[in-house]
């Protein structure tokens, strides 16, 4: 097993340089474009900013692969290929209370989800990257939260909010924000996931001790997975859709279920290290999980003690998970993000880059070295944000993407990935 707390190795800290930068406000579609003018130096302790923009790959050949990340009222892009250099920075003013992110490869739209995660009112932003401009913003009367879109890229499936009163994921149609049905799932609809496939639909309901899976051609709940510790809070599945891995309010730790007959089959806590709800005020202490795309390690947060811990998975379902890394993260999960809305506690996020070398860790900032198990960059603007997510590029377009949830691909369908 590593641990970071007996090697001792120091990381080499590499900051972000910004450079000069140039501002054009495109009024016509509400965003503030800042583009980097010129490369800064490279060197020890720093990242460049290369200026090059993803849209800008057309006739360069192979795939280019790039960190989405979205603090409130912005976007920057990273270069996972050239040391995470900066290559882009959007201003999108107004909007604010920033809850979830979508990437649809067979639409090349974006998605933000903004605003009030109670009762409303919450927005959506639909975004094209190619061409830099807002396709369209619905606001509804209902609250927004951590949405996903259908593989086809035709569906969202939008969370009424974790602190809603009731239990409603809205269906909009992807390409005008309209409403067209809804599911009912568990109380506080905060997390989701829509199968690789398009069959399903995973609703996280923040106050319900069940993960509830729907079918998304008829809408309705087709199963309960649990119970579980508690409420759902971040929570991820196998390409296959065997298994769920889920945390939970209050709970240091892990659970592991089968899909398929909707029982927990592990409880994994973190051997050594405590949790005092009085010091550490943020209700999930383990708010982030991600599979390795490969499927063979599960990462999971440890917001009161700043760790990462790393289990191999690769025995499941016979064998539980094994730990074999607890990597201790350079800056506590303590205060608040910067120029954020609501809900500012640094609480974590995880995700793996689609490729498996990387862990980014929201709320540290940090990049994980996934192989070695340890940290090797510093992204600021990941320091204040749970949500990003990768997108891949090719000849100048959008072609592929991780969602935020940290998915597993083995056995996965193609064009999920």
């Amino acid at each position: 097993m590593n641990d970071t707390r007996e090697t001792g190795k120091p990381r080499s800290w590499r900051r972000l340089a910004l450079a000069s930068v140039t501002v054009l406000v495109l009024a016509t579609v509400g965003v503030t474009w800042l583009a980097v003018a010129a490369p800064a130096p490279r060197g020890r302790g720093r990242v460049a900013a290369s200026g090059i923009a993803p849209s800008a790959t057309r006739g360069t050949p192979g795939t280019h692969h790039y960190l989405y990340v979205f603090p409130d009222q912005a976007m920057w892009v990273y270069d996972i290929d050239h040391s995470h250099a900066l290559v882009q920075h959007r201003a999108f003013p107004g909007v604010r209370g920033v809850r979830g992110v979508a990437f649809a490869p067979a639409t090349r739209t974006l998605y933000v989800s903004f605003g009030n995660d109670r009762d409303g009112p919450g927005s959506l932003m639909a975004y094209d990257p190619v061409t830099d401009q807002a396709k369209w913003t619905r606001t509804y009367d209902f609250g927004i939260d951590s949405m996903a879109v259908s593989p086809d890229g035709r569906r969202i499936y939008m969370p009424t909010g974790e602190l809603a009163s009731g239990g409603t994921w809205h269906i909009l149609d992807a390409g005008n924000g309209d409403v067209l049905g809804s599911i009912e799932g568990g109380n506080g609809p905060h997390n989701t996931i829509a199968s690789p496939d398009g069959s399903r639909v995973y609703l996280g309901g923040r106050n319900l001790d069940y993960l509830d899976v729907a079918s998304a051609h008829s809408g309705q709940v087709i199963e309960r997975i649990g119970p579980l510790k508690a409420g759902v809070r971040p929570f991820t599945i196998n390409g296959r859709q065997t298994l769920a891995f889920t945390t939970a309010t209050g709970f240091l730790g892990f659970q592991v279920s089968s899909i398929a007959t909707g029982k927990v089959l592990f409880t994994r806590t973190f051997k050594g290290f405590g949790y005092n709800p009085d010091t550490f005020p943020a209700t999930a202490p383990s708010h982030g999980i991600s599979l390795a795309p490969n499927e063979r390690e599960v990462w999971v947060i440890d917001g009161p003690n700043s760790y990462v811990h790393v289990f191999s998975i690769s025995r499941l379902p016979k064998r539980p998970p094994r730990l074999v890394a607890n990597i201790r993260l350079p800056d506590r999960f303590s205060g608040e993000e910067a120029s954020c809305l609501y809900d500012c506690q640094r609480d974590g996020w995880l995700l793996h880059s689609r490729d498996g070398r990387y862990v980014y860790v929201g709320d540290s900032g940090d990049v994980l070295d996934a192989v070695r198990h340890r940290p090797v960059l510093e992204l600021p603007a990941l320091r204040n944000s749970r949500t990003f997510l990768e997108i891949d590029w090719s000849n100048g377009s959008p072609v592929a993407t991780t969602t935020r949830s940290g998915l597993g691909y083995v056995g996965a369908p193609s064009s999920s990935s």
